[in-house]
């Protein structure tokens, strides 16, 4: 499969539609699909799909501005370049919604995959198979990225995905002279061609070293012993660059919307 509108399309139903993501539970209306988080204290519910149309976006976004409040869960709406309407990222904003920056979402077809990523990784790779291996994830992060919330946060969820999750995570670490110095992990989906690479960081003082590249070629290759056929990624500037080398081809660009609810103190 070559054409990537058809990809996308696979990707709408697989990664969007009908996709399951631990521990989030899905709800499906007719207008979107919810993801909700069971404990909010663990993060937000998201909104991954959605199909609107100009006369009924205002509608369904009060609607789910309501239902979330409802509920006491801040959420995030995942709107994608090729929703409908085309100005839905802007109806979001001007509700009251805030928006990270765009994120390139790139795919590969593993089929077409480049023989430098099927070669031995000769690089100390590291499955990190159990909970109490988290600090080799988190040592790397804690020093790649200041936010000490995110850290803690990123560090019970990976923690608590191995240990009730595990088929669905793989995460991985590269050490240089039995030092974590670079970490990313991937994760799988029931039912699903896709699966997702995550958390790319390594350490300033590493880097030019190919460790991003063992532990893209890590994953893909256990992604490929698993019947995987794409991989895909919601690339930053400097991860685009690299991975554009190996064949990953833009597929769209994904616009994370985030709601804040409001304080009932303050009603």
């Amino acid at each position: 499969m070559n054409n990537n509108s058809e990809i996308l399309a696979l990707f709408d139903k697989e990664q969007r539609r009908d996709v399951q993501f631990y521990p989030f539970q899905p709800e499906s209306t007719p207008h979107v699909v919810r993801h909700l988080i069971p404990d909010p204290k663990r993060g937000e519910s998201m909104v991954i799909y959605s199909q609107l149309t100009a006369a009924n976006a205002e509608a369904v976004i009060e609607g789910e501005i309501a239902y979330f409040e409802s509920i006491g869960h801040n959420f995030e709406w995942k709107v994608y370049d090729h929703d409908s309407p085309p100005d839905l990222r802007q109806r979001l904003l001007a509700r009251g919604f805030q928006a990270d920056d765009p994120e390139a979402v790139l795919v590969l077809d593993l089929e077409q995959a480049p023989p430098a990523l099927l070669e031995p990784v000769t690089l100390d790779v590291r499955q990190i198979t159990g909970p109490a291996e988290i600090e080799a994830i988190t040592s790397v992060q804690r020093q790649v990225w200041p936010d000490k919330n995110f850290i803690q946060w990123l560090s019970d969820e990976l923690s608590h995905n191995l240990e009730h999750d595990a088929e669905h995570i793989g995460i991985f670490a590269a050490y240089v002279d039995d030092v974590p110095a670079s970490c990313a992990w991937i994760k799988y989906h029931t039912g699903s061609r896709f699966a997702g690479l995550w958390g790319g960081s390594t350490l300033p003082q590493y880097r030019q070293r190919g460790l991003y590249t063992a532990l893209v070629a890590a994953r893909l290759q256990q992604a490929l012993s698993r019947g995987v056929r794409f991989l895909t990624i919601d690339a930053s500037s400097m991860s685009h660059a690299v991975l554009k080398k190996f064949g990953f081809e833009l597929l769209t660009y994904a616009h994370a919307c985030k709601w804040q609810r409001v304080n009932p103190s303050e009603k």
